[in-house]
């Protein structure tokens, strides 16, 4: 967290390598399967740490400031591009790191940390758009290829 978190855009950096590392439109490099699997990752801590922990406070105000930075991210079809500030970038909806948002989401209004009210339709949108992604032979789609960075898929 205190090395890889940047917190005026509310997400995590991959690695020390992209601190200083801009998409071709010059903005920040964030990497949405990167930040899914921290934020999926915070609701599956959160679901075991006790209520009375000491430490959940912090997890639970990181997994709300994340939250607003992953809805202002969220395209029009309801999907995330790969490069979470740069859609343009790789501009089709990935279902990775969309995944692990859509869950993340669902996960904290079902858990009272996120309200429902505000926060299904994101839920809602995400997961239309997923099954977009999904072949009538249950092949998922628009998944990025193994790698470090927003990159390309098919």
């Amino acid at each position: 967290y205190d090395h890889l978190y940047d917190p005026a855009e509310r997400l995590f950096f991959r690695d020390a390598t992209f601190f200083k590392t801009k998409t071709p439109a010059g903005k920040k490099t964030f990497w949405s399967r990167g930040n899914g699997w921290v934020y999926g990752g915070l609701a599956l801590l959160l679901e075991h740490l006790p209520e009375k922990h000491p430490t959940r406070p912090f997890y639970e105000n990181l997994f709300r400031e994340m939250t607003s930075a992953i809805l202002a991210s969220q395209q029009p079809d309801g999907l995330w591009r790969p490069s979470m500030l740069d859609p343009e970038q790789v501009p089709l909806g990935e279902t990775s790191g969309s995944g692990f948002f859509i869950f993340g989401l669902a996960w904290g209004v079902n858990n009272g940390l996120l309200d429902r009210a505000q926060h299904w339709p994101a839920i809602s949108r995400g997961w239309e758009g997923l099954l977009t992604r999904i072949k009538s032979d249950g092949y998922v789609g628009y998944v990025q290829p193994i790698g470090a960075a927003p990159d390309k898929l098919n």
